[in-house]
């Protein structure tokens, strides 16, 4: 076999994003665009719908920009069904949206815990139950979720982010449960795990000289990564490089869980 940067080709693929009005899934979404996708994008917010639009025309590739709230099923079921209607198949689906919530354990709220689990968690298994109905009929699909090392190990006590550490520990099993169950169906399950990345998600650690200092002193290459540097890792679990792996957790931390 010619091995070709052609592997790493997306032209022709339609890539399904959640989340990506902003952070890490508007960044991803275009690095897919970039590699030849069109992109379907699902958020509840529509506030930069307009602009993410317009971003993705500009490449030359078709976008649409569906409200869905990914912790209600029957809200993915129709946006699911639109979208293949648009586009008539979903050849690659990103897991995207999260959200969290920085308090000691002891001071969360039974509805705070709900809505990290019902996004984080819930949204993922049935974003993927609605897109992959379509996968395993086509018998081929690429599913990326994003975990986060958080949901390998736990987090410091500066970080105070019990619940999303379950919930991006439940991301990490669905994603190994998921590969096993559609391997059969050439449908390949993988997730990137980020450590520290500069976005708004983490904010708070990087206003607080402290905090930041207490994680980059445990962070080997000495620096949070740019966001821009999750978009290889996510081109090469959907393309066709990363054809016999499925199952794997790919962490993208600077070193952190090599300590």
């Amino acid at each position: 076999m010619n091995i070709t940067s052609k592997i790493f080709d997306l032209t022709g693929k339609t890539a399904l994003v959640t989340g990506a009005g902003r952070g890490i899934g508007r960044t991803l979404a275009n690095g897919l665009v970039e590699f030849g996708c069109d992109l379907i994008v699902f958020d509840k917010d529509e506030t930069h719908q307009k602009e993410v639009i317009e971003e993705v025309q500009k490449k030359g590739k078709k976008c649409i920009f569906l409200t869905v709230d990914v912790s209600n099923p029957e809200s993915l079921n129709a946006a699911v069904e639109k979208a293949v209607s648009h586009f008539g198949k979903i050849d690659i689906l990103i897991n995207n949206a999260g959200l969290n919530l920085r308090k000691p354990a002891l001071d969360y709220q039974e509805k705070e815990w709900d809505l990290i689990l019902d996004t984080n968690l819930k949204g993922v298994f049935f974003t993927t139950q609605a897109v992959g109905k379509i996968m395993v009929k086509r018998k081929e699909g690429k599913i990326i979720n994003i975990a986060s090392v958080m949901g390998l190990v736990g987090s410091p006590s500066y970080q105070t982010v019990v619940p999303y550490c379950a919930s991006k520990g439940g991301v990490v099993q669905l994603t190994k449960a998921f590969a096993l169950e559609w391997a059969p169906y050439n449908i390949y399950v993988n997730a990137i795990a980020p450590g520290y990345v500069k976005t708004a998600i983490v904010q708070p650690i990087l206003d607080d000289k402290a905090k930041y200092e207490a994680v980059v002193s445990r962070i080997p290459m000495g620096r949070f990564a740019k966001i821009e540097e999750l978009i290889g890792p996510t081109v090469f679990l959907a393309s066709e490089a990363s054809n016999y792996v499925t199952g794997h957790i790919l962490c993208i931390d600077g070193g952190w869980l090599a300590q």
